[in-house]
């Protein structure tokens, strides 16, 4: 497997709007829907097997955090051209198996990902109330084929700031993951 790090976007960068179709039920989704609430953007896929290895406490960090504020949104910008497992009906099926309670969204032309300068995924995005970004990182430290438990703790502890209303730390690690699947001459330029 070949690590690819998040760019750590800069604290404070207005969240980039979106208007997308979520994979599950075929309405479009945008990021003006979720005005006024603290905003996660989960950038994932279905094959990647750092995606695969966290999607069930994907799940449940949706149910868990149902009955708050909190909005979730998932998005893949993998080119269905080399990994037609990443495909809008294999989105909706993971959804479906591992209980999103959010939508998940399908950015074809992945303008999306390049204005949010996902570089990998998983790659994690969260905006406070004001839709200002408070944390860009890893959800925990555990990856395919260590010991350690897949918790949430990196990214629930800064949902938990968040909520409150409290200043996020500043220490964040970057999420590492599968790179995203860029179509062939759309590469971002900040991408490696």
């Amino acid at each position: 497997m070949v690590k690819t790090a998040s760019t750590m976007l800069p604290l404070g960068t207005p969240a980039p709007d979106f208007t997308l179709t979520d994979t599950v039920s075929g309405k479009p989704v945008s990021r003006s829907d979720f005005e006024g609430h603290p905003l996660a953007v989960l950038f994932i896929c279905a094959h990647c097997p750092f995606v695969v290895h966290i999607q069930e406490a994907l799940g449940k960090l949706g149910k868990d955090y149902a009955d708050t504020s909190l909005k979730l949104v998932a998005i893949s910008a993998n080119s269905v051209e080399s990994h037609p497992a990443d495909a809008p009906e294999k989105l909706a099926e993971q959804a479906k198996a591992f209980g999103f309670t959010f939508p998940y969204l399908y950015d074809e032309t992945q303008e999306v990902a390049k204005t949010y300068t996902a570089a990998c995924t998983p790659d994690f995005f969260l905006f406070d109330e004001n839709h200002k970004l408070a944390y860009r990182g890893q959800l925990d430290d555990s990856r395919p084929g260590s010991d350690i438990p897949v918790t949430g703790k990196d990214l629930r502890a800064a949902i938990d700031l968040v909520l409150a209303g409290k200043e996020v730390f500043t220490d964040q690690q970057p999420s590492i993951g599968c790179n995203i699947k860029w179509k062939p001459g759309n590469e971002p330029e900040y991408f490696g």
